[in-house]
């Protein structure tokens, strides 16, 4: 398979993963979710109506519906990057005399990021139910912007604890809801929030530790083969020194499922190390990402519904993005070990 070939698979899996990401998230207001809508826009031109109609569906199907699908997917993800890291990576790394323990961290770190995604599936997030309905009511107190004394939930049939919010995907109401992932298959909420912010966490440092590996093993690669000084020969018969990307070129050819590798972790790395620090940003504010959308007015209409049903909240000029905010520590201490009773602020 020749250099075009294979750069042209690379292409067509990175923009499908900004696709899915574009898809994942509630980002319809970045230049990446306009550029999307525009493209499904024109793309609605050709595209018969039948499959559009089976298009939708899927999408709904896939993205509002409870399914396995991005768990199995993440999961061979997974398995294809450390399948490649330990038969040949890993290999080579040992051969270039790196250190034992700088090898083993991947798969310590691989341990830990399984346990919490474990927990961020398997975990209840914050169900609200008839028994604990009173309970969770009096954590939180009402700002009167976002959530308001009285609202109840049309399909749980009681009054709404605040910061809480009914999940159409799972069909609950979940206490101090973060949003639904499909990638864990469940609701972030206040019982596993700080799992997910671990796993992301763990996935970023996974992904960047095999990544700095992976580009060590290669820039010896480069060293020990004497590129750096090799020179070819032009159409012109001149001698001409080697390139930036005839070494690109090259290490594409030579190691084709390597240099694939190594270019996947490097955009889930700054997907992931981008949505990791937002979610830490929101634990030292006391913020969930549901609150921060409503705020901004770019919620999932889908899931928040629409003005009509009254779950809808257009952004307001106020400053009670602040009103849930206890300090810093006071703050992350909420995330890590959530409130059972009702604390007033100092």
């Amino acid at each position: 398979m020749d250099f075009l070939s294979l750069f042209g698979i690379y292409v067509v899996c990175v923009l499908t993963c900004i696709f899915l990401v574009c898809k994942c998230s509630r980002y319809e207001q970045t230049p990446v979710g306009r550029l999307y809508s525009c493209w499904s826009e024109l793309g609605s031109r050709w595209v018969p109506e039948w499959m559009q109609r089976f298009s939708q569906k899927a999408l709904h199907r896939i993205f509002h519906q409870r399914n396995s699908l991005f768990v199995i997917l993440h999961l061979l993800l997974e398995g294809a990057v450390y399948g490649e890291f330990s038969y040949e990576v890993f290999g080579f790394c040992i051969e270039m005399d790196t250190g034992v323990p700088s090898l083993v961290v991947p798969y310590l770190l691989l341990a830990m990021k399984t346990y919490f995604f474990y927990q961020c599936c398997h975990r209840d997030p914050g169900t609200v139910t008839e028994e604990n309905h009173v309970a969770l009511v009096a954590v939180y107190q009402y700002d009167r912007v976002l959530f308001q004394p009285g609202v109840s939930c049309p399909t749980c049939l009681f009054v709404k604890p605040a910061r809480s919010k009914h999940c159409r995907v799972c069909n609950r109401c979940v206490h101090r809801f973060d949003h639904h992932c499909v990638w864990v298959n469940n609701c972030v909420g206040a019982r596993n929030a700080r799992h997910f912010l671990l796993y992301l966490l763990c996935v970023c440092a996974m992904a960047g530790d095999i990544m700095v590996l992976t580009a060590d093993m290669l820039f010896h690669a480069v060293l020990h083969s004497n590129l750096l000084h090799a020179y070819y020969i032009d159409q012109q018969g001149q001698q001409q020194p080697v390139g930036f990307l005839f070494i690109i070129q090259h290490l594409f050819l030579t190691f084709p499922r390597i240099v694939f590798m190594l270019g996947f972790l490097v955009v889930v790395f700054l997907l992931v190390a981008g949505y990791a620090l937002f979610h830490l940003y929101l634990a030292l504010v006391n913020q969930t990402s549901n609150e921060w959308y409503r705020r901004k007015g770019r919620g999932c209409q889908h899931c928040n519904g629409s003005p009509s049903q009254g779950h809808w909240h257009p952004p307001q000029h106020t400053q009670s993005h602040r009103f849930y905010s206890r300090g810093i520590l006071r703050n992350l201490r909420e995330v890590f070990q959530p409130l059972t009773h009702s604390e007033k602020k100092d």
